[in-house]
């Protein structure tokens, strides 16, 4: 079965929104061999509403990040919305996801094929991973407070155990932490 995996830029205070802005020099070799795993492990991308409208508008021109921009711009993409319609997918190999979220992705992961990772959705994830349908949550730890921004989890998230998959540290001092749900 193919796993659904999500990894975010995340501050010291939970920031997960805008990394752009508060990211700086953190960014280093080791983030970048790590994305670039990632990225040939997978072969289809989960997405939301606000990260496809803001990704759709940026990567297909983008000059910058070559290596991404030609895996994002190819690989397949499932937008999940309730405000969006077929017509609006104009950016390459982009379809909506038609229908509930959770049966779709059950159903995806089912399929045949490489990782299915969520890329700009911050509630899909959330969405996911409380469902037990994200395998793998990866919090790349900037060292810095960004202050204002969307959090990965809401105060009226309940508690959920997890398991502590992997854990490193990178020159400029990002920490990178992989979890999952905790077995029972």
């Amino acid at each position: 079965m193919r796993k659904v995996t999500a990894g975010y830029f995340h501050s010291v205070d939970g920031v997960v929104q805008s990394p752009n802005l508060w990211q700086f020099d953190a960014f280093d070799d080791e983030l970048g061999e790590m994305l670039g795993t990632v990225m040939q492990a997978t072969d289809t991308v989960l997405m939301g509403r606000v990260g496809y409208s803001e990704w759709a508008g940026y990567w297909p021109t983008a000059t910058m990040d070559g290596d991404f921009a030609t895996f994002i711009n190819s690989v397949p993409k499932f937008v999940a919305s309730r405000t969006l319609s077929p017509a609006d997918m104009g950016w390459s190999n982009s379809k909506l996801i038609v229908g509930d979220l959770l049966e779709f992705v059950r159903a995806l992961k089912a399929r045949d094929g490489g990782d299915i990772a969520v890329m700009g959705g911050i509630s899909v994830a959330r969405q996911l991973f409380f469902a037990g349908l994200l395998d793998s949550l990866t919090l790349i730890t900037h060292p810095v407070v960004a202050g204002a921004g969307m959090r990965m989890f809401e105060p009226t998230d309940p508690v959920t155990r997890l398991e502590l998959r992997d854990c490193r540290r990178t020159s400029k001092g990002n920490v990178v932490t992989s979890y999952g749900l905790r077995s029972a």
